[in-house]
């Protein structure tokens, strides 16, 4: 897919818009688009992959977490307590 393929599934139409058209946009975008997508591939460590299943752990882990942190914001109403016992859960699993 290119970045005017790409675009048009955002709402985007270069080729139409006459900004995009009469300014010469349409090029220097494309061509930025091909840097960017060539640095990331080159940056892209397949060792640094994860599982399904262990994808599923880390965002359970990182929403424990969020809700621990939502706890212990609310320090004042004592609701530490309920921190220490949300991140208690992720120990026991």
């Amino acid at each position: 897919m290119n970045i005017i393929e790409m675009a048009r599934q955002a709402g985007i139409n270069a080729e139409a818009d006459t900004l995009c058209r009469n300014e010469g946009w349409v090029e220097p975008l494309e061509a930025f688009a091909k840097l960017v997508a060539a640095h990331t591939l080159m940056n892209i460590d397949p060792s640094k992959f994860m599982s399904h299943h262990e994808g599923i752990e880390a965002g359970r882990l990182a929403e424990r977490e969020a809700c621990a942190k939502v706890c212990e914001a609310q320090g004042e109403y004592g609701w530490q307590q309920y921190a220490d016992a949300i991140r208690a859960r992720g120990e026991k699993a």
